[in-house]
């Protein structure tokens, strides 16, 4: 288990990155920190590794206390596994080389197959011999999280995982990973801007602002009652609207526009002009003038501009 206890860090005496952060992720639990860019995530996943000296209190792994650079000459805890967003790789060894790297030369047998096993999870079978310097950004950071994964690690840290890598190989890579850390039981944290990592794939959810924990809960609960619309605005357009004197959050979803004008109207229709159109795929976003304000909804179709429509709340 892991404890973090009111820790706190700063990089100049001026402003604290990290302010009071309390929290705890179990073995094999997935926790997911989200934010705005500059809140600190990149940072806390620093200190729980062991490469910063904490302002103040402690991070504990069990019942061992987790120390920065100034108590260990190679900083980094040993039960656990960090992947930053620069790769540190062996550029001019093949990608199973730098996934052996970690693995016993006495074993083999053992070795060629854990390799081979890491090189299916991360979808680059085909590329065990190739040289990491011909390697793409994406494919790079792939191999960084076998890499780390090859002797199993009690906790992997993960900052930004899934930055570099194309859409159409990101989403398989992300099911892969997640469920081969299930299996291992490896807890995981996972640093991020991306809603997917974590609606899909945590178990707890973190939110950063302004330095501090806004928010640590489920993501469903996090994300069907936000705090503020800070919250809300990580995972999608979100409108903030008065209604009988109160202000609201909801999602593009959660409003629906009525297709009969003529069918009863009841007391909690919104009364909008449509100002643009924004084709999504399988829905179309449109934006829409409400009481001077933009509001944004998810519809089927595209709908002229000017039209005067009528909203109520799903």
């Amino acid at each position: 288990m892991l404890k973090v206890t009111n820790i706190s860090f700063s990089y100049t005496t001026n402003k604290p990155v990290l302010d009071g952060f309390n929290f705890s992720v179990n073995k094999g639990e997935h926790l997911c920190v989200m934010g705005e860019s500059g809140c600190g995530k990149s940072t806390l996943l620093k200190a729980i590794y062991g490469l910063l000296d904490l302002d103040a209190g402690a991070v504990f792994w069990n019942n061992t206390q987790i120390f920065g650079p100034e108590k260990h000459l190679v900083p980094g805890f040993e039960n656990f596994k960090y992947v930053a967003q620069d790769f540190d790789l062996m550029p001019y060894t093949s990608v199973a080389e730098n996934i052996q790297k970690f693995l016993s030369r006495f074993y083999p047998q053992e070795s060629k197959k854990r390799t081979e096993e890491l090189l299916e999870v991360i979808q680059m079978t085909a590329f065990a011999n190739t040289k990491v310097v011909h390697l793409s950004g994406g494919q790079k950071q792939r191999v960084a999280i076998a890499r780390a994964l090859a002797k199993e690690p009690q906790l992997l840290l993960l900052d930004e995982p899934f930055g570099q890598i194309d859409n159409f190989k990101k989403n398989g890579l992300r099911r892969n990973l997640f469920q081969y850390l299930k299996e291992k039981n490896i807890a995981c944290i996972v640093a991020t801007h991306d809603k997917n990592d974590a609606l899909s794939f945590a178990d707890k959810l973190i939110i950063i602002k302004n330095n501090k924990v806004l928010e640590n809960s489920t993501p469903k609960e996090i994300y069907t009652n936000p705090k503020e619309k800070y919250s809300a605005a990580l995972f999608d357009d979100v409108n903030e609207i008065t209604i009988n004197n109160k202000l609201v959050l909801l999602y593009p979803h959660q409003l629906k526009i009525l297709e009969n004008t003529a069918q009863e109207i009841t007391t909690n229709y919104l009364k909008a002009i449509v100002t643009n159109n924004y084709f999504k795929g399988s829905y179309w976003l449109i934006e829409v003038l409400l009481n001077n304000q933009k509001v944004f909804l998810n519809h089927p179709t595209d709908i002229a501009l000017n039209t005067e429509i009528f909203i109520k709340i799903q």
